[in-house]
């Protein structure tokens, strides 16, 4: 399973509508997303960065996919190759210039 992690930085003054990120932003995501194998979803809102430190993320969106091709393939409706998932998906302006992306694969742990 891979794991495409969009990472918005905690920046002082910063605004982040989580609920709305939530239920719509989010919804969209998986309209447009399960067609090309998105399993599941989960946001994660930042708290604390251990101790007294801020959260380095003021929120952390996550998209499962079976397989690699589900965020690294050629996707019909776009035209679009080579991991365009923030091109096509609608972020907050202010927001998808500072967003950070990381992908992970999954792996059952080692016994």
């Amino acid at each position: 399973m891979f794991r495409v992690s969009v990472m918005y930085p905690n920046q002082e003054g910063v605004k982040f509508d989580i609920f709305y990120y939530r239920t719509k932003h989010m919804e969209l995501v998986k309209n447009l997303l399960k067609p090309f194998g998105l399993i599941k979803t989960e946001v994660d809102r930042g708290v604390s960065g251990g101790g007294n430190l801020s959260a380095p993320y003021v929120c952390v969106g996550h998209l499962y996919f079976d397989s690699r091709d589900g965020y690294d393939g050629e996707w019909p409706r776009t035209g679009r190759s080579s991991g365009a998932i923030y091109l096509i998906l609608p972020t907050p302006p202010r927001f998808a210039r500072s967003a950070r992306y990381s992908i992970d694969q999954r792996k059952a742990p080692l016994a």
